[in-house]
């Protein structure tokens, strides 16, 4: 009996083949049409997609246009081809806005461009683009019943952008253990991501490395520079204790102000 089933798959198999096969080189568009839908629900995209390619130009403007180029941007999406994919359903929405696929069409968009998103350490265009993408759904669909899978990807790209700017700006305080010249690079860069990121979850390791860097560029600096500099190095303590004193890193941040605090008292003492 197994051995008539699988003989009996095999040439289901051999069948379909041939039947794409045959559809891809005739210039029957209904056939291509009809044989590329029994691929596509038999979820064969790849193939169904290659027939969909060679007749979409000429069902421009027929009734079967809109189911057709649904499909068709739909199995670039099933195939993770997600930058066409992109592309394709954002046609199809604005050929077809609407169309009762349209809002459906508008979400994978979006989700396609999600999908181009790279992990935090890779330059963040897609990141961005995909954002943008979401918020305009957002807007022109802000009751949809994908309203908890939007808000989790954005949730998600918006936490992808805090940790890449948090770690360009810890790098500076790290390079500069090498190069002095960087904390001043490191302490404007926590500065902009804390006003770009209130709430951030880094905003406690922020804060303390930007007093980490304050401390270490008023500590080092030239006499000329230094009392201006410890002063804006005991703000940056002040402000990092007054939120956050139970830190992991508050015991050190003792440390620094304790010594910030004798510097400045040499000020006071020549003055």
């Amino acid at each position: 009996m197994k051995n008539i089933f699988y003989t009996f798959l095999l040439v289901l198999s051999l069948s379909s083949c041939s039947e794409f096969q045959k559809a891809l080189k005739s210039e029957d568009i209904a056939e291509k049409f009809r044989v590329g839908t029994e691929l596509y629900e038999q979820e064969k995209y790849g193939k169904a997609n290659r027939l969909f390619a060679q007749i979409i130009p000429q069902y421009r403007g027929k009734p079967q246009a809109e189911k057709l180029t649904y499909m068709y941007a739909k199995t670039y999406y099933e195939m993770g081809d997600y930058h066409l994919s992109g592309y394709q359903f954002e046609r199809f929405e604005t050929a077809y806005p609407r169309s009762e696929k349209a809002e459906e069409a508008s979400f994978l968009s979006a989700r396609s461009y999600y999908m181009l998103s790279p992990v935090y350490s890779k330059e963040q265009k897609e990141t961005v683009q995909a954002l943008d993408k979401l918020q305009i759904f957002l807007s022109k669909y802000p009751d949809s019943e994908y309203l908890p899978e939007v808000n989790k990807m954005v949730k998600e790209l918006d936490y992808k952008l805090e940790k890449k700017a948090f770690e360009i700006a810890k790098q500076y305080n790290q390079i500069a253990y090498f190069d002095a010249s960087d904390y001043e690079a490191s302490i404007k860069s926590f500065d902009n991501f804390l006003l770009e990121y209130p709430g951030s979850t880094f905003r406690e390791e922020a804060m303390y490395y930007r007093l980490d860097s304050a401390y270490r560029l008023a500590i080092n600096s030239m006499q000329y520079k230094k009392e201006a500099r410890l002063m804006t190095a005991q703000g940056y303590y002040n402000s990092f204790i007054k939120y956050y004193s139970d830190s992991k890193f508050a015991e050190e941040a003792n440390r620094m102000n304790d010594e910030l605090t004798a510097e400045l008292n040499k000020f006071e003492t020549k003055s």
